[in-house]
């Protein structure tokens, strides 16, 4: 595949994003940046949170990972229909009622200022480390293909690939990312449809569900070792818990809810958005399967996250196949990464700064737009920084044990408001949030190297009960 062909791709797909916001940037101003000025369709929010939640790791990852671990991610999956239904059920209400541009502001309400900071300092820190292992996993692919042919170092690629997303976001924010999101879902999911039916052509195989329904590594429940890290119970829990933690106490993924017109419109979007989520993850997961075989049947050897990216770009599939794995690579790598920078700007300025309390609008402006730029520096340094430190593992697997360590405090925090009517010493709460992380490190790996239980992503779930018995312990009488 000649770069050319990539760099002509490239600049087209771009050219279409800054014209939609130039669109929807005019006369933007910091509620629309923050909020859309809660006039976005619900089903456009729906359509674009499918491309903002897989994001560039999903499309590489998941087909990844079949081959180690079969199908046993779509347990998650299955978990994440429960986590949804809670979001929708119990978090929408809430943030709706309290008419909240930052979710983290209930903390303030409920707790206090220093419970208020934590949880916000806890969602920086959570987004900024997963949007750079995002957007880590596609600099190296577009490094590898296109820029290690022009000399061009990774610093740079990165560089470019943050100065793109600041580009098309700086101005209208969320309301220009419902927008794009919506388009870089469309060109995702058309880029996986084709590359399915390109290599069941290139097979042979005449019915794609029936061969993967009879492959071997189409096994999706595991419930025969407790102590396995992939064993049923703990999947789906830690999915239900991941999808409340990553979606629903995720400013992130709940900006883009709460810019919709109504709480109806709203949980209308998580409904529909949770249905095609579940479809969209099993294709991924079929086509593992299919590049699993396709690499074994035909001598390539190409594994976890270089194995997708590999066959689409090198094997035999033909041009077409590989400019639209580009395409649907780069969509759903920038629908994740936009919304990221936008968020981490919104939470920064309104809970760390909190400029919506400046009297003059041409000053909050400029510090929101001084805090945009500084955190798409901060997204590069920390992707250079783990570029030195990545190890043999599938992103996706890091993504979601790391988040296992930073959401496990939201979610304590949360769950002791919500489903008690106790109040804590609010100042001793960073304490209790930065002691559970370490107490739940200690724990997972004692039990996993003396005891043999693996708690794999449902660390998640015993940070937060640890955060939780520590605000019990310290509650104020």
């Amino acid at each position: 595949m000649q770069p050319i062909y990539i760099v002509l791709l490239i600049i087209a797909y771009f050219s279409v994003l800054i014209f939609i916001s130039y669109i929807t940037g005019k006369s933007a101003d910091n509620k629309t940046f923050f909020k859309a000025n809660n006039s976005s369709p619900w089903y456009l929010v729906a359509f674009g949170m499918i491309g903002a939640s897989l994001s560039g790791v999903t499309f590489i990852s998941v087909p990844g990972w079949v081959e180690a671990q079969s199908m046993s991610y779509f347990q998650m999956v299955l978990g994440y229909v429960v986590g949804y239904a809670v979001i929708g059920l119990v978090l929408l209400p809430l943030y709706y009622k309290l008419n909240l541009t930052s979710i983290y502001t209930y903390l303030q309400d409920r707790f206090g200022e220093y419970s208020y900071k934590t949880g916000a300092s806890f969602f920086l820190l959570s987004r900024t480390i997963g949007a750079a292992f995002r957007l880590f996993l596609v600099a190296n692919v577009l490094q590898v293909i296109l820029f290690d042919a022009y000399g061009v170092p990774f610093w740079v690629t990165v560089s470019i690939t943050i100065l793109l997303i600041w580009l098309y976001t700086f101005k209208g924010g969320i309301k220009t990312i419902v927008w794009t999101d919506t388009l870089q879902t469309l060109f995702m999911l058309i880029a996986v449809g084709v590359c399915i039916y390109t290599i069941s052509n290139e097979m042979q195989i005449s019915n794609i569900f029936s061969y993967v329904a009879d492959n071997k590594l189409s096994k999706t429940f595991f419930f025969e070792d407790l102590n396995a890290g992939n064993y049923f119970w703990k999947q789906f829990l830690a999915g239900a818990f991941i999808a409340v933690v990553m979606t629903g106490l995720d400013q992130d993924m709940m900006q883009k809810n709460l810019t919709c017109r109504n709480l109806k419109d709203a949980q209308k979007n998580m409904f529909w958005f949770t249905i095609v989520l579940v479809i969209v993850n099993f294709f991924f997961l079929a086509l593992g399967v299919l590049l699993t075989d396709y690499a074994q049947k035909n001598g390539i050897d190409a594994h976890k996250d270089q194995l997708f990216p590999i066959i689409a770009t090198k094997g035999s599939l033909g041009l077409a196949t590989a400019m639209f794995f580009l395409l649907g690579l780069i969509a759903a790598a920038y629908s994740s990464a936009d919304s990221a920078l936008t968020s981490l700007t919104t939470s920064f300025s309104i809970d760390i700064l909190e400029i919506d309390k400046k009297k003059n609008k041409k000053e909050q402006e400029k510090i929101r737009k001084r805090i945009h730029v500084f955190f798409s520096f901060l997204l590069i340094a920390v992707i250079l920084i783990f570029k030195y430190f990545i190890a043999d593992a599938s992103v996706i697997a890091k993504i979601f044990t790391f988040a296992g360590y930073t959401y496990g405090p939201l979610l304590g925090l949360y769950a002791f408001g919500l489903f008690t009517k106790l109040n804590v010493k609010d100042k001793i709460v960073p304490a209790i949030c930065i002691i559970a992380p370490i107490l739940t490190y200690t724990i997972s790996s004692y039990s996993k190297e003396k005891l043999g239980f693996d708690f794999g992503f449902f660390v998640l779930v015993l940070n937060g009960f640890l955060t939780f018995v520590g605000l019990y312990l310290f509650q104020r009488k």
